[in-house]
């Protein structure tokens, strides 16, 4: 009786692997672009900035000279 139930549990173990099956992956190909379609209106112009600040003006030449690297 114990052997029966033994063999039993195996064969429906064996049975149940038998059956399984890896699945099929299909690769889809990526969409390619189609041709380009006609261009658009060109867009309104934008509004004009404002000026930036004023420098300062630079120093002048009051310092040494540097010595040249040797």
């Amino acid at each position: 009786m114990n052997r029966s139930i033994l063999l039993a549990a195996l064969l429906a173990g064996l049975t149940l692997a038998a059956c399984e099956k890896t699945p099929t992956v299909v690769n889809v190909p990526a969409a390619a672009p189609g041709p380009a379609g006609p261009q658009g209106a060109t867009g309104d112009q934008g509004a004009k900035g404002t000026a930036g600040r004023q420098g300062e003006t630079g120093k002048s030449g009051e310092s040494a000279p540097a010595e040249p690297a040797k």
